[in-house]
C-alpha cells in the first residue's frame, strides 16, 4: 500500500463504505483528519493518520486477503442475490472483511474463482488491457472434437459480437477440452464452443492468471500464499 492515499480511498479500505459514499461523506463534513474537518475527498492522508467519522476515530484500512474458492455450479457469483440463492461469499470466511468476487463464473459453471476485498487487485485481474488468462476445462456434446473445431478455436471464432481472439486448446478426451483465453466476454467458452458445432454439457475453470484449481475440492477455499498474491500483482 502506498504511503499516503486519498481520504476517500482511505474510507473504502477502512471498510466504511464504497469510495463513491466516502466522498459524500467527507464533503457533508462528517470527517476529520488529525482533529480538523475536512470536506475535500482528495485530501492526502498517511495510513496511521488519525481519521475520525462523526467523532469515532477509525482503525485503518482493512487487511487485504485474497481467497481462492472452488465455485460449485448453481452456486452464483455475485456479492448478493435478492432471491435468496447461495452466492461464492458464504464459501469463504469474510472475518468482518467485505469481500467481493473478482470476475464472473457462470451460475451452471464451476471451478476457480477469487474473493477480495483488495480493490486494487480485483482492477488488474478483470480489466480488459491487462488480458489475464482464464483456463477451462469443457466437456462437449456433438461426438469426438475433429481437428478443424480445434482449428476454429485456436484461430477465433466468429460470435454475434464480434470474432473471439485465438484461443489456446488441446484435446484431452474424444469429447472434451481445455481452453485457454485472454477475454471476458459474456458465456464466451459456451459460444465458442456451440459455434463450432460442440455445445458445452459442463464447464469448469481451472486456472485464473499464474493460479490452478488443483485439488481444492467444490465448496472450498483456501487464502492464496504471499507469493501468489506477489505474481498476481505482476501481471
Amino acid at each position: 500500500m502506498a504511503d499516503r492515499m486519498r481520504l476517500a480511498k482511505y474510507l473504502a479500505h477502512a471498510g466504511v463504505a464504497s469510495r463513491r459514499a466516502a466522498e459524500s461523506l467527507i464533503a457533508a463534513g462528517r470527517v476529520s483528519v488529525e482533529g480538523r474537518a475536512v470536506t475535500d475527498p482528495a485530501t492526502a492522508v498517511a495510513e496511521h493518520s488519525r481519521v475520525e467519522l462523526d467523532g469515532r476515530l477509525l482503525e485503518g484500512p482493512e487487511r487485504r486477503v485474497c481467497f481462492a474458492v472452488n465455485k460449485p455450479v448453481g452456486v452464483l457469483s455475485t456479492a448478493r442475490d435478492t432471491h435468496g440463492r447461495a452466492t461464492v461469499l458464504e464459501l469463504a470466511p469474510a472475518g468482518g472483511l467485505r469481500l467481493y468476487p473478482v470476475g464472473r463464473l457462470d451460475a451452471d459453471s464451476s471451478g476457480l474463482i477469487l474473493l477480495t476485498n483488495d480493490g486494487a487487485l480485483a482492477n488488474r485481474l478483470t480489466h480488459p488491457s491487462y488480458q489475464v488468462a482464464k483456463t477451462y476445462r469443457a466437456k462437449l456434446a456433438g461426438g469426438p472434437i475433429g481437428a478443424a473445431a480445434l482449428a476454429a478455436l485456436r484461430a477465433g471464432v466468429e460470435l454475434e459480437d464480434g470474432r473471439t481472439a485465438p484461443a489456446r486448446v488441446r484435446r484431452v478426451g474424444p469429447g472434451e477440452i481445455e481452453l485457454t483465453i485472454h477475454e471476458g466476454r459474456n458465456r464466451q467458452v459456451r459460444r465458442m464452443c456451440a459455434a463450432v458445432g460442440h455445445p458445452v454439457t459442463a464447464l469448469e475453470r481451472v486456472g485464473f492468471g499464474p493460479l490452478r484449481l488443483g485439488r481444492l475440492a467444490p465448496g472450498d477455499h483456501r487464502r492464496l500464499t504471499a507469493d501468489e498474491l506477489r505474481r498476481l500483482r505482476a501481471l
